[in-house]
């Protein structure tokens, strides 16, 4: 079947954004060093956010609120109101920090559009995304967004059937085996993986090795090679 349709991830894909994550749960970190190491710390938050994920959904928010929930859980219920006034000022100030587009995002982005039908498959808060790619300056060359509650078979299945030709002839590009690339390969279409230095441990997944239909690029600059071979 014809490729005629190219997803894009946004996070860590396009721009980067987990490195704001750990910058600021090393922040977090230091104001709860009196109550956890930061290894014991670092536990108790991915746990709260593994719990948390399916009730606030994926973003800057979610990750605020646990961050205030296993603050209290660590402290007893003892830390201060002026450290949970310092975590929401972190959410804060993520939520407004600038965008930085990843090296190859934009000549990459630019080289398919008017030869694929491009439409940006992001997941998270829905005001956070759009105001990321607002600032990326990439919006005009996609035909379409989809700012989705996560990625699923059925998300890919219906995302590429009303902006595409469906799912079996389109292709879904991103960070994350587990979101962007799994379940896109379940729905019938091609998965390439473009890994990011850092990745969140909710992301991470075993790679697809020998499925006909999965790619693995150590860039976005290996698109033009990659496409070419597909055909």
């Amino acid at each position: 079947m014809k490729l005629t349709t190219i997803g894009f991830d946004a996070d860590d894909t396009l721009w980067h954004n987990e490195r704001f994550f750990r910058l600021t749960q090393a922040r977090f970190t230091e104001l709860l060093a009196d109550h956890a190491d930061s290894a014991r710390l670092g536990e108790r938050l991915l746990a709260a956010e593994r719990r948390n994920v399916g009730i606030y959904g994926f973003g800057v928010k979610g990750f605020t609120l646990s961050m205030i929930e296993t603050a209290v859980e660590v402290s007893g219920g003892a830390v201060p109101g002026a450290v949970i006034a310092e975590i929401l000022a972190a959410g804060r100030e993520m939520l407004a920090h600038p965008i930085e587009l990843l090296p190859e995002a934009r000549a990459a982005v630019e080289a398919l559009a008017g030869r694929y039908r491009l439409v940006l498959v992001t997941k998270g808060d829905l005001i956070d995304q759009e105001r990321k790619l607002a600032q990326s300056g990439l919006g005009d060359l996609f035909d379409a967004v989809e700012i989705v509650s996560d990625k699923r078979k059925a998300t890919y299945t219906e995302v590429f059937a009303r902006h595409g030709t469906g799912a079996g002839a389109a292709m879904m590009i991103g960070n994350s085996l587990k979101s962007d690339v799994l379940p896109m390969i379940e729905a019938g279409g091609w998965g390439v993986h473009v890994p990011h230095e850092m990745t969140w441990a909710l992301e991470e997944a075993e790679a697809p090795h020998g499925h006909p239909r999965f790619a693995a690029l150590p860039s976005l600059s290996g698109l033009h090679e990659l496409l070419e071979r597909i055909g």
